[in-house]
């Protein structure tokens, strides 16, 4: 028996971080609410990030502490934290949730991210790969004592705007790493949108391989996730595939929203994350039953959209 599809909504963090006009913390709130009202089973609600580097996410504090007293049952609240500085952030978050609303953990999960490329790994984190990793190796024991999962981000895991196609090898190598150190969960992200069904089969093969049989974390949840930008359009054909070779679970964005900078034009804005309408329509074509409400969707997608207008 197959394990039901994980969708993780992210469109809060990486849907927004590259917008320039700020959003009030509490439409980001409302974002939030209207995207768990699908029934997707996890919303990357923001980002511990210096507010120097990503200004539109240096109120994550604030915007978990609006939603401290209203987190439903069953869905799953994660943060992206680049360094041990960015996860003392969560712990605060969550000290303060526990004092303040009796919540025993508000954010369940905390991100990690690092590349394929190693242009790209220090173009975007200031840092190479092998420091990337080394960066996480406090984080990680840390989460896991405090009762959290850590998701490994692999970037550019197609092409790198810097270098060019990557090799499957070269995901499966970090991927494998990043396993070694303790990371719970893989996230593939084809960064630019460059993956067609033929591109990404090869890396999604290889990184089941360097899983070694774990499918499933100590968590109860997939070790492997993709995650698609749709900038050519061919992200839902590549849900198709990766759904053949077993993958259960993906990352969407409500409206689509995150709009990648490494392939917009000044004239025009190229699409972003694959949008949680497209990869829903994906998945019931494949067959599967994603668990979204689709009045909630339209609801959480028009909201979206309205954030950026």
């Amino acid at each position: 028996m197959t394990s039901p599809i994980r969708i993780t909504d992210v469109s809060p963090r990486d849907g927004l971080q590259a917008e320039t006009t700020p959003v009030p913390t509490e439409r980001k709130a409302d974002l939030v609410r209207a995207v768990q009202r699908t029934g997707v089973r996890e919303v990357e609600v923001s980002s511990f990030v210096s507010p120097r580097w990503i200004p539109q996410l240096g109120d994550a504090p604030d915007l978990f502490g609006l939603l401290a007293s209203e987190k439903p049952s069953g869905v799953v609240y994660s943060a992206l934290v680049p360094n041990r500085r960015g996860f003392e952030g969560v712990l605060a978050v969550n000290r303060s949730a526990r004092e303040t609303h009796g919540v025993e953990r508000l954010v369940d999960k905390v991100a990690v991210f690092t590349a394929a490329s190693e242009t790209f790994s220090q173009k975007n984190t200031n840092a190479t790969i092998d420091e990337t990793i080394e960066r996480f190796r406090s984080i990680i024991p840390s989460a896991h004592e405090h009762g959290m999962s850590v998701r490994g981000y692999v970037s550019c895991v197609v092409r790198c705007p810097y270098e060019g196609d990557v090799s499957p090898a070269a995901v499966a190598d970090v991927s494998r790493r990043l396993l070694s150190i303790g990371v719970d969960e893989i996230d593939l992200g084809d960064t630019i949108g460059a993956g067609t069904p033929e591109t990404i089969e090869p890396v999604i093969i290889d990184t089941i391989e360097a899983l070694e049989g774990r499918a499933i974390n100590s968590f109860g949840d997939p070790t492997l996730t993709l995650h698609l930008h749709d900038t050519f359009g061919h992200a839902a054909e590549c849900v198709g595939t990766a759904l053949e070779l077993g993958v259960r679970s993906f990352d969407a964005s409500a409206g689509g929203l995150g709009g990648c900078p490494y392939a917009s034009t000044e004239t025009q804005r190229a699409p972003g994350n694959i949008a949680l309408s497209t990869l829903v329509a994906a998945l019931h074509r494949g067959g599967e039953d994603a668990g979204v409400d689709g009045d909630a969707l339209a609801a959480a997608e028009a909201l979206a959209r309205g954030l950026i207008q």
